[in-house]
């Protein structure tokens, strides 16, 4: 039987997750690809867990380029993270011909264009399944199971970080800062989770599986994020309330004037089942439109779940590494001679439906004022909550939920608003979202 020689670069958690699910099942994926996938070098800086964790049974080195110019590897396995070395490492892999499995996501989101540009002319894979959602397929659903498809839209819970934030704030009544140090000591969130919970993981994401739905180059920095730090308690109540659950989502959308990608908290409608995601699960919902909404949900980190993601990876590699390029699934989904540079839609031209909380003196001629104002911009009002402040005798809390407007009409509505004697301080502003 054939043998594909894998080198391993980075054995952290992710890497030791891969060499852990190599061993341990390699003799099942033989028989799936008539292949043995082994890893037969290592590359990281800790020489001591390297030894430990392989028992000396690879060749183990801390010199990174050294494993990546060996002729004896086949495949390199980029698992270190970051943007610098890691791009290296990968480049020179790819200018020695050697096909590269990642499930580095700031990496792709960042320098994909250049990355897949170069392996196209080395003629070699580059495979990263890991790099969104985990141990969830996405990538590979995107880019083959709905190829029939012309993808309308996509959104997914993709950080599990804040989706286990937002899921204690909720079930258990506790601000932000009372959840985030716990999520720290369980360790899904680092000592500096600003990544996580300001958006740019979830935002890396999204913009990988835009460029595969919609055949369009990479444009991280063309995505708007907004985080989940100023997401009050209050305001996953009264969603509750309403029959909403609020997640931190990514967006990606086609639409007549372009493509909207935006990561920001959502209200979602409490029976959708993405809604009932918990805990620190990913979901991802794609919306075809020969085969309607499909929802893929699992693990969105983890040891294993991610190996079982850069593994797989390594079985396509296997069964594909000697195919012309044509037979190949292309890195973006598309050929890249067919990748189409697609404007993207500014935050203040997308068309949403809204939440507004704010908070007003309790008498008459305020409600009548607040719906006066959004009316004059064509604003339709769909339900509406009003409840004594807990804090303020006199004051009261306004919420609405509007139907669909563009948002710089509701950002001067909003701006209108809190013009308004009676009404005191910000009016918060969240999107809402029905994924029907």
């Amino acid at each position: 039987m054939k043998q594909l020689n894998v080198g391993l670069v980075g054995l952290g958690t992710v890497g030791g997750g891969t060499y852990t699910v190599l061993a341990r099942n390699g003799d099942e994926m033989a028989r799936r690809t008539g292949v043995t996938v082994k890893v037969t070098h290592v590359a990281d800086r800790n020489l001591a867990r390297a030894n430990e964790l392989t028992k000396g049974a690879v060749a183990i080195t801390d010199d990174a380029f050294a494993l990546v110019a060996n002729p004896d590897v086949e495949v390199v396995v980029e698992l270190i993270g970051g943007t610098t070395i890691a791009k290296e490492v990968v480049l020179k892999a790819i200018e020695n011909h050697k096909h590269v499995v990642t499930a580095n996501k700031a990496l792709i989101a960042m320098h994909g264009n250049e990355i897949f540009s170069a392996a196209q002319k080395a003629g070699v894979m580059v495979a990263y399944e890991a790099a969104v959602a985990g141990g969830i397929p996405i990538i590979k659903a995107l880019r083959e199971g709905l190829g029939a498809n012309r993808i309308e839209w996509v959104a997914g819970i993709i950080n599990g970080t804040t989706n286990f934030i937002l899921t204690e704030m909720r079930e258990k009544g506790l601000a932000y800062q009372d959840v985030i140090g716990e999520a720290q000591r369980l360790g899904y969130a680092e000592a500096d989770p600003t990544f996580d919970v300001e958006g740019i993981d979830a935002a890396h994401k999204l913009v990988i599986m835009s460029a595969i739905a919609f055949g369009m180059p990479l444009k991280f920095d063309a995505v708007y994020t907004e985080g989940i730090t100023k997401l009050e308690q209050t305001d996953l109540q009264y969603a509750e309330s309403l029959g909403y659950t609020i997640k931190l989502l990514g967006i990606a959308k086609r639409t007549n004037q372009g493509v909207e990608l935006r990561v920001h908290p959502t209200l979602i409608p409490a029976k959708r089942l993405v809604a009932n995601v918990d805990g620190a699960m990913n979901a991802v919902v794609v919306q075809g439109d020969a085969v309607g909404p499909t929802l893929y949900y699992g693990a969105g980190a983890g040891a294993e779940p991610t190996a079982s993601a850069v593994v797989a990876d390594l079985l396509d590699v296997a069964r594909l590494k000697d195919a012309e390029p044509l037979q190949r699934a292309a890195a973006l989904g598309y050929q890249l001679n067919q990748v189409q540079d697609l404007p993207v839609v500014a935050i203040a031209d997308i068309n949403s439906a809204y939440y507004l909380r704010m908070h007003a003196t309790d008498k008459p001629g305020v409600m009548a004022a607040v719906t006066k104002i959004l009316a004059d911009r064509n604003i339709s009002i769909d339900a509406m909550l009003q409840k004594e402040h807990a804090a303020s005798a006199s004051g009261t809390d306004i919420v609405l939920l509007s139907h669909e407007t563009i948002e710089k009409y509701m950002d001067a509505a909003i701006t209108e608003i809190e013009a308004l004697a009676d009404v005191k301080g910000q009016v918060v502003k969240l999107r809402m979202e029905t994924l029907g």
